[in-house]
């Protein structure tokens, strides 16, 4: 699981970030690096889950059953981040950038973090880890907050040398990396529908079916967990 989980981890920094991605890129074409890219990172994750699912119970600690209450907490908002973050135009994506036409140049749930796909995904791993003891799922869970949450600041420095500096000041000062920080600090409105209902009502509803398949997807009841 180790071995699966540096894989798969290095693969996304080092193909993003490294030589081989201009190499690749101007070899294949941008979309063709992509699609090369997601495939291995398809083909990594999956080695990564099998090695999970095969690896002995090691225990390294054992979480207090009140931890239960973690992942139940935090998934509507995790799944939240991430359905919102999926369904309207994302400015720190490949090739993306900020329409600063507009009044706000971080609309919707991007108001709350300039990553919402990173942080839900980032949350999910959190909220698991908090309740799995076992060395597996501390590698499982560890190193995908790990590529997400840290992925994340690496998105922000590449944004940044990659954008103009005017355009990068105004598009950080309307949101920021940390979820709520710029609300907290004043620096951003936000209004309940800008959340969107509908996605909201999804989340909801992806999170009871979640629930009731947990048993059927990973193995363990959330009841007993």
């Amino acid at each position: 699981a180790g071995l699966a989980a540096a894989a798969f981890v290095g693969s996304h920094f080092y193909l993003s970030s490294g030589p081989y991605r201009a190499r690749l890129a101007e070899r294949f074409g941008e979309r063709g690096f992509l699609g090369i890219y997601s495939i291995l990172a398809l083909l990594l994750l999956i080695w990564l889950v099998a090695a999970y699912g095969g690896a002995p119970y090691v225990e390294v600690w054992s979480p207090p059953g009140i931890f239960a209450v973690v992942p139940l907490a935090v998934m509507p908002v995790a799944l939240y981040f991430i359905i919102a973050g999926n369904s309207q135009p994302n400015p720190t994506s490949v090739g993306a950038s900020p329409d600063l036409e507009r009044e706000r140049p971080a609309p919707g749930v991007f108001a709350i973090t300039r990553h919402p796909v990173m942080w839900g995904i980032g949350l999910w791993a959190l909220s698991h880890l908090a309740i799995n003891g076992d060395l597996a799922s501390i590698i499982l869970f560890g190193s995908l907050a790990f590529l997400a949450l840290y992925g994340a600041r690496v998105i922000d420095g590449k944004k940044q040398r990659a954008w103009p500096a005017e355009q990068w000041q105004r598009f950080a000062a309307a949101t920021s990396y940390l979820p709520f920080a710029a609300l907290i600090a004043g620096r951003v409105d936000l209004k309940l529908e800008d959340l969107s209902w509908w996605r909201m009502g999804l989340a909801v509803a992806l999170y009871f079916v979640l629930l009731a398949l947990h048993s059927l997807i990973a193995g363990v009841p959330v009841l007993s967990i």
